[in-house]
């Protein structure tokens, strides 16, 4: 097969529908040493492919260009949740929102977005493995305050009152976010 230039590659990322051809245009972009999720981004919008392709994909990435872990797990996240929420009710991106987190634990964004994905009539992800997750992050965060919120609602819907005054308790111990329209103290 003939060298498939940058542009090649990015237009069967983006309006191919045939496997083979996007497979071959990974296969070359990973080849070409390729860092740039931009390129990848189109790829995993691409709605052809099934979530096991996308998966794969992302997979395959991640462990080829590790520094684009974080970048793939939460753009892979991000698609699952809004492309196939329908079809698996958020649990493969929960999977990859625990993913970016172990990628990046210090990270809050995978941890607030994954507590976005509940499905309160199925209980999907389930709220006790949103819970751990929310304490994981917990233990990484510099900004515990959005932390405990999420957790005070995740128990008051579990119907345990008293840890969800508990973390409500904490969230109002919390100092107000610093706001960036206001000149520092002097």
């Amino acid at each position: 097969m003939a060298k498939l230039s940058r542009e090649d590659i990015r237009r069967r990322f983006e309006l191919s529908s045939e496997f083979n051809e996007i497979f071959d245009a990974f296969e070359q972009a990973l080849q070409q040493k390729i860092v740039d999720m931009e390129l990848y981004r189109l790829l995993f919008w691409n709605n052809s492919l099934s979530p096991d392709e996308l998966c794969m994909f992302g997979e395959k990435l991640a462990k080829e260009f590790p520094a684009l872990a974080y970048d793939v797990y939460m753009w892979l996240a991000n698609v699952f949740g809004v492309t196939y929420a329908m079809y698996d009710n958020y649990t493969l991106a929960f999977e990859y929102y625990t993913k970016a987190a172990r990628a990046k634990p210090s990270s809050p964004d995978p941890y607030m977005e994954a507590s976005e994905c509940y499905e309160p009539d199925l209980n999907i992800p389930s709220l006790s493995s949103l819970i751990d997750f929310l304490k994981i992050g917990l233990q990484h965060t510099e900004t515990p305050k959005p932390f405990y919120e999420k957790l005070a609602h995740f128990f008051d819907l579990s119907g345990n009152d008293e840890m969800s005054k508990y973390y409500h308790r904490r969230a109002d111990e919390q100092p107000p976010a610093a706001s960036q329209d206001q000149p520092p103290a002097k």
